[in-house]
């Protein structure tokens, strides 16, 4: 059965598994969510639910986000989720015992912003020659193609511009903590974003 939780990265630490050896770990404030709304076939042409994370003041919320969480019945939620999960019910909490140690987790977030960055940084490029007319170019992405045919730019040229804040899937994570009294999951690595970043995770879509 697949599953999913929201949460946020805590942070980095390192625990000590029964042999003494260091297992780096993650840990995610995962929950708990409730269920703010069911999608049916019926209704709405597919199957999934709606899931709400974070509690927050009325007055952070626009009208319409009201009227949708209050019509639920359920509690005001910062961020809504959606998951094609099914056999829950309006108002359900998920918590983080919905996966236990040994799971494989994939972990979605948004990617630390590094701004503006030019090709090396962004794309890994190599650098140009340091001597021997080489200019004020060594860090420059080099030729845009051809003069004449085809007088353009390719799509997919790397080239300098905005790197980071996309949102990234770590896959295949072993879940090596999950306790249901704190809300905390820990995963072996690590996972994108910030400290306080919100992050999805779910089964994991890989089989080994």
């Amino acid at each position: 059965m697949e599953k999913a939780i929201l949460g946020k990265k805590v942070g980095m630490t390192q625990i000590f598994d029964e042999d003494g050896r260091v297992i780096p770990v993650t840990v995610i404030q995962a929950g708990p969510c409730v269920v703010t709304q069911v999608k049916t076939r019926e209704t709405d042409g597919y199957e999934a639910i709606q899931v709400g994370y974070g509690d927050v003041r009325e007055s952070l919320l626009n009208k319409p986000a009201k009227g949708h969480l209050n019509k639920a019945g359920t509690p005001l939620k910062r961020y809504l989720r959606e998951f094609p999960l099914t056999g829950y019910s309006v108002g359900q909490e998920i918590k983080a015992d919905v996966f236990a140690a040994g799971d494989r987790v994939d972990v979605t977030g948004i990617s630390k912003g590094k701004g503006y960055a030019g090709v090396i940084k962004r794309h890994g490029a190599s650098r140009g020659a340091e001597s021997h007319g080489g200019g004020p170019v060594h860090r420059h992405q080099g030729s845009m193609g051809a003069n004449s045919d085809p007088s353009r730019v390719f799509p997919g040229k790397i080239m300098p511009g905005h790197m980071g804040t996309e949102q990234v899937t770590v896959q295949n994570l072993d879940v090596v903590i999950a306790d249901p009294e704190t809300n905390v999951i820990a995963v072996r690595g690590a996972v994108p974003g910030p400290r306080g970043g919100l992050v999805t995770v779910k089964s994991t879509v890989k089989n080994n």
